[in-house]
């Protein structure tokens, strides 16, 4: 049995050198400060087109066959046995070991804009911004259940406990808000489909400090716990209190050079102010009604109209990523029907924010990014849905250094593989830190004695859909 004696020194030793790694690179970049993180990419490693990320999640995979991807050559083998030279020695979710017959798309295509861009025609409102986006027919993945698809998109690792990418870009560049979190979540749900969970580990900060992990904020009733303070405790007591409870978290830092001391206190500091900037930024009476209108929200709904909006205002401010997921994509059944009701919830939000921000001049420089965790089978399932794939999938980009009206890359005639500049998902995140001003190869951080990064040893900026 260890000696208390030497549990005691290994503590002291693994605290004093994570301290003094900590405080190391605090004093070589300058950024010792616990109340602002100014980011570790200073200067950026070249011009950056993008200054913040709005990620539109749709979670559960949405069909590309039935919304960005149209396929009239499995069209014309619905009903038909899928062929096998498509299939063999593939991993298939549910469908594994089972009759696979192809499923042609349920819905009709049109084109949309000058560069006539083909996309579902439920979606005309994302249809009127065609010139504005990029649509990436090439997708693929390597996970074929959701929640480790979810895990590699949004961290780049299979391995739980890996930052996500938002925390990686904070951690980077810092953010501009000084009372708002420099990472913000929102969550939505609608209608069709199965409600899959998310777990908050997505947006976590995995190895880095915890400050760089995302917040998430309720869209219904109150958006922070304990936002308000409770009946007799003013706004000045608060602020004893804060600062009676860092002057306790300094002293700890001073004697033990502990790094999560400083973090505390950032989270401290960064609460107290929330609480004054966090009810002004969900009040959304000051909004003029044609607002409301073009997002189609209604105040409080806790939609992902609302939503949309909100991250708009949440980028107005100076967050640096914004994630909305939007559930019920998962559509392994009556999948005609079910995406009919997601156009429903997606298509003019959607459309609005691109519109709101290229009006107020911000589109430039703000990258927004359509897709969720993987697409769905061109075969069927349970006779009118379909699997989860990984093989091939769409997304959508708009703004912030990509160019528009184009689409890149492709998938075979039946939907199933990329095979024309297929895009993986490390390729997306350097596509995106590059157009942020960052080398995702020199975005790196000591773990486990390797220089852990988002990308992996993998991942190239996808250069044909930069502007």
């Amino acid at each position: 049995m260890n000696h208390p004696f030497d549990r005691a020194r290994r503590t002291f030793l693994g605290r004093g050198f994570a301290g003094l790694g900590a405080f190391a690179l605090a004093s070589l970049t300058g950024r010792a400060r616990a109340d602002k993180w100014d980011g570790v990419v200073s200067p950026l490693h070249h011009p950056g087109k993008a200054k913040r990320v709005i990620f539109l999640y749709q979670a559960g995979g949405p069909s590309h066959l039935e919304v960005l991807d149209p396929k009239p050559k499995l069209a014309e083998m619905h009903g038909k046995s899928m062929p096998e030279s498509f299939t063999a020695g593939q991993q298939i979710a549910q469908l594994q070991g089972k009759a696979l017959v192809c499923y042609g798309p349920q819905l009709e295509f049109q084109r949309f804009g000058t560069s006539g861009q083909q996309i579902c025609s439920l979606f005309p409102r994302i249809g009127s911004v065609a010139d504005d986006l990029c649509i990436v027919r090439s997708m693929h993945t390597e996970q074929i259940n959701h929640d480790p698809a979810h895990t590699v998109m949004n961290t780049g690792s299979i391995i739980t406990g890996r930052p996500s990418m938002g925390s990686w870009i904070l951690y980077g560049l810092g953010a501009e808000a000084q009372d708002l979190p420099g990472y913000v979540v929102l969550m939505s749900s609608g209608r069709g489909g199965q409600m899959q969970p998310i777990a908050a580990r997505q947006w976590s900060a995995g190895f880095l400090p915890g400050r760089f992990q995302g917040v998430k904020l309720n869209s219904i009733g109150d958006p922070v716990l304990y936002i308000r303070n409770p009946p007799g405790v003013s706004t000045a007591m608060q602020q004893k209190s804060i600062e009676a409870i860092n002057a306790l978290n300094r002293r700890q830092h001073e004697a033990l050079l502990d790094p999560e001391a400083l973090t505390r206190i950032s989270q401290y500091e960064m609460a107290f102010r929330m609480q004054a900037s966090v009810p002004d930024l969900v009040d959304l009476s000051k909004e003029p009604k044609h607002v409301f209108e073009r997002y189609g929200a209604q105040p409080g709904d806790g939609s992902f109209a609302s939503n949309c909006l909100l991250a708009r205002r949440l980028a107005e401010r100076g967050v640096r990523f914004i994630q909305l997921y939007h559930r019920d994509w998962d559509h392994h059944g009556a999948v005609k029907s079910n995406v009919t009701l997601k156009a429903q919830e997606v298509d003019q939000p959607t459309a609005a924010l691109i519109r709101d921000l290229k009006d107020r001049g911000m589109l430039d420089e703000t990258l927004v990014v359509w897709g969720g965790e993987f697409g769905r089978t061109p075969m069927s399932q349970g006779g009118d849905g379909r699997d989860h794939h990984m093989r091939g999938f769409s997304y959508i980009l708009a703004g912030g250094g990509v160019k528009g009206g184009i689409s890149y890359g492709a998938t075979d005639e039946l939907g199933y593989a990329a095979v024309e500049d297929p895009v993986g998902v490390s390729d997306f995140h350097a596509t995106m830190l590059h157009l942020l001003g960052i080398d995702h190869k020199r975005l790196t951080v000591k773990f486990q004695g390797l220089d852990a990064r988002l990308t992996g040893i993998s991942g190239n900026v996808v250069r044909g859909i930069l502007a």
